[in-house]
């Protein structure tokens, strides 16, 4: 007669010691893919999300619970889902986090979700609706003294590069001198007709921190505008000819390196977000495709609003930047 197997007797493998008695600084789960209810404009509405969820565990525990992670994400996604009503995405990575850190008797506890969505918008100039896609971002770090949440936005756009349309705009110059045009008409020239220059594709990024007691309501439609704004033109995944002839021209009239692109947001947050606590995290990172060489080019800046607020206010170099890992882990 087989003996029955029971679940109860077993033993607990992961509550033992380890071997070696070394704490770890994340153990978890990526690469969970899930649909979850989010709120965005008093609407509820479906994506597809990935999530990942970490938790710290002590050098006296062999191992975390991994099967934990997946019940938990189960539960909260099937409260969104099911229930009455919608979290935001970084609402609902806070929700995760505070309750994998519970059940995992864990002393933190950190939860990431990246959620595709759509937002519809009119082109420039037809006004055709076209339907874009974004990525927006929640992260959730709980402890015993509290949550630190993070909202993201990712988008991309198109840039204009300032380096080669001033050659081309010297040669362009040199050429119509040479031809009898005098000064005021050359820049009469310039001022109708942008210069030409090698183009980007870009993708900007933009996170946005609230300390555990922070009641700003940020929202992802705010940092979208922010983000597109920063690069030369915002680009439609469908347009009509009028349309592109608006796009490119917005561009080449607005030139910008990848290195603008993050200062522009930096900006943009300072100036359209004055409520925001100077305790919050701000980082910004834009990422350039390059067109006439072979490798791409990145520019990012990030420290909590104070100290970017302090060196737009003057021009003097900060020399502190808190990076994401010091302020989610509250040490700023």
């Amino acid at each position: 007669m087989q003996p029955t197997f029971s679940p109860q007797a077993s033993p607990d493998v992961q509550a033992q010691r380890p071997t070696v008695h070394v704490s770890l600084s994340r153990v978890g789960v990526t690469g969970v893919e899930k649909v979850i209810r989010i709120s965005r404009e008093g609407r509820e509405e479906l994506y597809w999300a990935k999530l990942e969820c970490f938790i710290d565990l002590g050098p006296q525990q062999k191992g975390a619970h991994m099967s934990r992670f997946e019940e938990t994400v189960n539960d909260v996604i099937g409260e969104v889902i099911l229930g009455s009503s919608a979290f935001r995405a970084e609402e609902l990575a806070q929700r995760i986090a505070e309750v994998v850190r519970e059940r995992q008797d864990a002393k933190r506890a950190e939860v990431t979700i990246a959620a595709r969505y759509p937002e519809n918008k009119p082109a420039p100039v037809s006004g055709i609706q076209t339907q874009e896609l974004y990525t927006l971002f929640g992260t959730a770090v709980a402890t015993e003294t509290g949550t630190r949440r993070l909202v993201g936005v990712a988008a991309q756009g198109i840039t204009a590069c300032p380096c080669a349309q001033q050659l081309v705009a010297g040669a362009a110059r040199h050429r119509l001198t040479a031809d009898g045009f005098d000064d005021d008409q050359i820049e009469r020239i310039f001022e109708h007709v942008p210069v030409a220059t090698h183009n980007q594709r870009g993708l900007g990024t933009l996170y946005i921190g609230c300390p555990e007691d922070c009641t700003t309501d940020i929202d992802a439609s705010t940092l979208l505008r922010i983000v597109e704004d920063s690069m030369s033109s915002e680009i439609y995944e469908m347009m009509k000819r009028s349309d592109e002839g608006a796009v490119v021209e917005k561009a080449h009239r607005r030139p910008r390196f990848v290195e603008d692109c993050v200062r522009e947001m930096i900006k943009g947050v300072a100036d359209q977000l004055p409520e925001l606590d100077p305790r919050a995290f701000v980082s910004a990172r834009q990422e350039n495709l390059e067109t006439i060489h072979q490798h791409n080019v990145v520019a990012e800046r990030f420290g909590v609003l104070s100290e970017l607020t302090r060196e737009l206010d003057s021009g003097v170099h900060a020399e502190r930047h808190t990076s994401m890992r010091e302020w989610l882990d509250g040490r700023a």
